[in-house]
């Protein structure tokens, strides 16, 4: 199990990135488009910059749902290998035999 702060530290992260989506397109949009001036693509640039960092999708981290773990993440079953193995095993997950030889 992951640390508690850790999962709450990166559900935060999603919340932020959810809430400024929308702004950080609109910026970015403004930063790339070729037909603005250069000043007003640089300030575009400066009040990206000034976003909150964790507002920012790159910072949110894929963790399993059962137990926090970070790695080894499974997009489809949104759970990592371990927790995904020990519910197969017990028949939890439907459609998923775990192979034996």
């Amino acid at each position: 199990m992951a640390k508690k702060s850790a999962i709450e530290k990166n559900n935060k992260r999603k919340v932020l990135a959810e809430r400024y989506a929308a702004k950080r397109a609109q910026l970015k949009a403004a930063a790339m488009d070729e037909n603005l001036s250069l000043e007003d693509r640089f300030k575009a640039r400066i009040k990206l910059a000034q976003m909150p960092r964790n507002s920012a999708p790159t910072r949110v981290r894929n963790r399993c749902e059962v137990t926090g773990r970070p790695r080894a993440y499974y997009r489809k079953m949104k759970m990592s290998r371990i927790a995904m193995r020990e519910l197969g095993s017990r028949g939890q997950i439907p459609g998923l035999v775990k192979s034996s030889w």
